[in-house]
This record gives structure tokens, C-alpha cells and sequence, in this order.
């Protein structure tokens, strides 16, 4: 299954979401790639720390590869970075996307990252972390993608621009991947107590927007494990925040 987390709203918790969903999913015996498609890399500090600074290749590096004609281009594996946890691979970001951008869309290889995770074998699982923005990349993962989660915190902001953003993912589906499917709203650092989150998701669900039931809350804990570069399955198993995201695996794996 190809899966991207993605909001246009920077802030909202995606490569927190990415990392460690496709950290629980190494950790249920499935081989897992996360690609980072972010400039700013954040997903590939997450799972590597300081190796990331030895990785061999980078996601850049394919899409060079995907400028020039090759009978025999590399597969994506080949610029997969082991991190330390069993069955998690990660393609690092690069600051060299940002150039890279105008080269890919004046030769249209809108679909080459799509083609290139078809293709893959060897990986049960795939995450996409990307930039928050709808520019190339996210369209270039949106494209690529099987299953979308729009991460979402309980603000009348966010709550506009969602309106927005599902609209651009519906037309991404109509005009280039008729596959993609809405897996879900992920309601993230949720205060149950307070008026205004519970209303709102309340409001959400009466607009038959499809706010999934599993919820994730805010805690100390999870900025810990981006400092220690462990994701929570890994850095505290029985965490209240590590119970939510393993109910949020369970419930989009059963769909």
C-alpha cells in the first residue's frame, strides 16, 4: 500500500504522522519505506539522526536519474537508507529539490515517482512524507498514492483551507490517479476537554467529512522522540500518544 500524509497548513503534525505509522508497520514484520519528499527533511532527522548526514543517495538523486534517458534506470531501492529499526528503509530528502523543480516540470515527469514505487519490490509498505505546500512534490506523491491522510488540528484556519485541500486532492484524482482514495482526517493534538476541538469534529462529521474516530493527542513525549530520533513505538511502547497511533494503524489498515 502507498500512502502520503498530506496538508497544505504547515504545523499540523505530517512527518510526526509518517514516521511513526511506518514505524509501527516495520515493527508488525512489514518491510516499510518512507520517502521524504520535504525540502526541509524532517522525516529523514527523524528516523536517522546524525546518519543521515552518511546517507549515500538521496531522493534527489533519483530524480536525476530521471532527467536523462536509460534503458536500465535504477530502481528506487537502490537510494534507500537503512535506519536503525528493522524493516524501515527511508529515501532522505535533499536541498537539491528545490533547483531540481524546474528541470522536472519543463520535461513533465509528473509520473515518474508513481512508476517508480509500482515497480518496487521488496517493500509491503510505503509512506510519503511531503512539503506543505500543493506544489510539484505533493501532486508528484498525491499522484503516486493509493491511500491520502489529511493531518488536521482543531482551528477555524485549518478548518477553512481543509475545504480547499480536499477539493485540489479531487482533482488531482479526476485529472491523474483515479485510484487515490480519502483514507481519512486525522485529528491531531486533540483536547478532548476543551469546547472548541470537540465541536468542531462534532461539525466535521455532520458535514459527512470523513473524520476518522481515532484521534491523536498533544504530549511532551512526542518532541522527545524527535529529539532522540526514536519513533514512539520504539521509545515508549505503553505511552497514552503511542496507544493512539497504533489505533489509528489498526483502524486504516482495516480500511
Amino acid at each position: 500500500m502507498r500512502r502520503v500524509v498530506f496538508n497544505q497548513k504547515g504545523g499540523v503534525g505530517k512527518t510526526t504522522i509518517v514516521c511513526n505509522l511506518a514505524a509501527i508497520a516495520a515493527s508488525r514484520g512489514l518491510r516499510t519505506l518512507v520517502v521524504d519528499l520535504d525540502t526541509q527533511g524532517n522525516a529523514s532527522q527523524y528516523l536517522l539522526g546524525a546518519g543521515v548526514k552518511s546517507a549515500d543517495h538521496s531522493i534527489a538523486d533519483f530524480f536525476d536519474s530521471t532527467l536523462s534517458f536509460s534503458l536500465q534506470a535504477p530502481a528506487l531501492s537502490s537510494y534507500a537508507t537503512r535506519t536503525p529499526f528493522e524493516n524501515l528503509d527511508v529515501v532522505t530528502s535533499s536541498p537539491r529539490l528545490e533547483e531540481l523543480i524546474v528541470k522536472l516540470e519543463a520535461k513533465q515527469k509528473i509520473y515518474k515517482l508513481r512508476d517508480a514505487l509500482k515497480k518496487l519490490k521488496g517493500y509491503d509498505a510505503i509512506w510519503i512524507d511531503t512539503p506543505p505546500a500543493l506544489n510539484f512534490y505533493s501532486r508528484y506523491a498525491l499522484i503516486a498514492a493509493e491511500g491520502v491522510l489529511i493531518p488536521f488540528d482543531c482551528d477555524e484556519f485549518a478548518r477553512q483551507a481543509l475545504y480547499t485541500l480536499l477539493e485540489n486532492i479531487q482533482e488531482i484524482r479526476a485529472d491523474h490517479n483515479e485510484d487515490l482514495e480519502v483514507e481519512g482526517i486525522v485529528v491531531n493534538q486533540f483536547q478532548p476537554r476543551a469546547k472548541l476541538p470537540a465541536r468542531m469534529v462534532e461539525e466535521l462529521r455532520a458535514e459527512k467529512l470523513p473524520v476518522l474516530s481515532q484521534t491523536l493527542s498533544s504530549s511532551v513525549r512526542v518532541r522527545e522522540s524527535h529529539e532522540r530520533h526514536r519513533p514512539l513505538v520504539h521509545l515508549e511502547p505503553s505511552h497514552r500518544v503511542t496507544q493512539e497511533y497504533l489505533a489509528l494503524y489498526d483502524g486504516i489498515s482495516k480500511g
